[in-house]
């Protein structure tokens, strides 16, 4: 049972993936078909993110009444629905609409799921539940440049929401194994797990060394929702690969992401969550450089776009398991709500202001940006360290 709901979670953060690459691969064509400029792409993934950090926040209080399983599986259900109005959108105000649910449900789980875990496993199965984000990342962008080829963005969106449909039907079946995990848990708890402490927002600024975590995690989310949202229209403009083929190498970043994920779960238990930060600060940092050289052939900037993902792989899942260490377990609850907030801040605002730097500058600065993030997430997690005693 302990085996399979595990499994269970890791497809629901499959699911959690999937939506996330769509809208950057099929952008260069969706941008023409609707007629809107290219920044654009960032008010959509704007209206996501708000909707994210509201569901987030109010995640503790949705999976303390209705628990975990039944707020995972309606949190896909949502997203699927989106997803089909997606599909159907003729216009872009359509899609700014279907934004906002698609938004409420990622959030959701997305916060539930990451404190349970936090709490309740050790390292490697945050990696690999990140992983399983990966790869439902890198499945969609083949999803959609094989609809892209007849200019037939909606089909894509449609054949996503069907795999979220199934996904949804499956979290729904598997709710009695959440509740007998429950049970089973607190049966066999010799020690009881420290009280959850509710904080105020002024309490939790507070604790020593939240600025550092937090802007280390803005920073992270600003360049992974970055170089996904606009890797096809970089590859595309910049270096004028076509946009068939540049969606599918725009899934170099995410399949990175994915084998990256898999790849250190063998190693956080050993390593330990800050070792892992700093090895894949250094990796996604080479990566930048190796997009931001200015040579004729695409081949290193397109290894660049897969040695970024693979640097990425292990920050995120090792900030978020890192918290119960850092602030203590009673204050996970609170503090991982405030961490995916900064986090989502920088998914909703920092690709945008990217796409006002394509309109007034251009598209070719999309590497120096990245550079800048990926040099902020050094500066502050190596500080981080320095202000925080040292953990197991």
């Amino acid at each position: 049972m302990y085996s399979l709901l595990l499994m269970i979670i890791y497809l629901a953060f499959i699911s959690l993936g999937l939506p996330d690459s769509l809208l950057g691969s099929a952008w260069p064509v969706m941008q023409g078909q609707l007629d809107v400029p290219v920044s654009y792409a960032g008010l959509v993934t704007m209206i996501i993110s708000v909707g994210t950090i509201v569901s987030s926040l109010l995640s503790d209080r949705l999976t303390r009444r209705f628990g975990a399983g039944l707020v995972t599986g309606f949190s896909v259900l949502l997203t699927a629905v989106a997803l089909f109005g997606f599909s159907f959108s003729t216009a872009f105000w359509q899609l700014c609409l279907w934004g906002i649910p698609y938004g409420l449900g990622a959030g959701a789980v997305d916060a539930s799921l990451n404190l349970y875990v936090a709490l309740h496993y050790p390292s490697r199965h945050m990696s690999w539940l990140h992983c399983s984000w990966g790869v439902g990342a890198a499945i969609s962008p083949y999803i959609m440049g094989h609809y892209l080829t007849q200019q037939n963005w909606q089909g894509g969106y449609r054949a996503v929401g069907f795999l979220q449909l199934g996904l949804t039907a499956v979290l729904f079946l598997s709710l009695p194994l959440w509740r007998m995990q429950q049970t089973r848990r607190q049966s066999q708890q010799t020690e009881p797990l420290p009280t959850s402490k509710h904080l105020r927002f002024q309490e939790i600024f507070r604790l020593r060394g939240i600025p550092y975590v937090l802007v280390t995690f803005l920073a992270y989310c600003a360049l992974e929702s970055t170089t996904g949202l606009w890797a096809s229209t970089y590859l595309v403009q910049a270096r004028q690969v076509d946009p068939e083929i540049a969606a599918r190498f725009a899934s170099f970043f995410f399949l990175g992401i994915t084998f990256g994920r898999f790849l250190s779960g063998f190693f956080a238990d050993r390593l330990g969550d800050r070792q892992l930060i700093r090895f894949g600060t250094v990796i996604l940092l080479g990566g930048i450089l190796c997009v931001l050289l200015p040579v004729k052939t695409d081949g290193l900037a397109l290894a660049g776009l897969l040695i970024i993902g693979f640097g990425c792989a292990p920050i995120y899942p090792a900030i978020i398991h890192a918290t119960p260490d850092h602030f203590g377990a009673e204050h996970s609850q609170s503090v991982i709500g405030v961490q995916m907030a900064a986090a989502y801040v920088g998914t909703t605002f920092l690709p945008p202001l990217f796409g006002v730097l394509v309109e007034y500058v251009s598209i070719s600065l999309y590497p120096v940006y990245l550079l800048f993030f990926g040099l902020l997430i050094w500066v502050t997690s190596e500080r981080l360290r320095k202000v925080l005693p040292p953990v197991k």
